[in-house]
């Protein structure tokens, strides 16, 4: 199995609860973990996530749920040339052209996300957790 980047949308689904997203997200997740699937986040996703989760559950909380996420996925590393890269990139949003650029540097050909059209011309396969799972089958 090839290497996945997961977008940051994905992991917020799971740790906000956000519905009706959270279910599919949830079992991606799973499939991941019991099939060892060699999977990351990039390290300003890690950043995002607990920005935004720990103002709604907390410093803890938030801190126990990346531990436990990071059990099986692993942090890609964001560096200068992916960072100039995205700043040079056609893409309007330079989150997704930071996640873009560190996959490429990372060798990861494939990018989960709920948000496909973010990701419609990098040239990687693009799939939400539904269709991953069912590709997976």
């Amino acid at each position: 199995m090839k290497k996945i980047l997961i977008d940051t949308n994905i992991i917020l689904d799971i740790a906000l609860d956000r519905k009706p997203f959270v279910k599919k997200s949830i079992e991606f997740i799973r499939l991941i973990a019991k099939n060892n699937i060699e999977a990351f986040v990039t390290a300003t996703t890690v950043t995002d996530i607990y920005y935004v989760t720990h103002k709604k559950t907390g410093h803890t909380k938030t801190i126990g749920f990346l531990k436990n996420l990071f059990m099986f996925i692993k942090i890609a590393g964001v560096d200068s040339v992916s960072i100039l890269n995205a700043l040079n990139s056609d893409m309007t949003d330079f989150e997704d052209a930071v996640q873009f650029e560190t996959a490429k540097q990372n060798n990861i050909q494939i990018i989960v996300t709920r948000n496909q059209s973010d990701f419609e011309d990098s040239g990687l396969k693009i799939y939400r957790p539904e269709d991953f799972i069912n590709s997976f089958n």
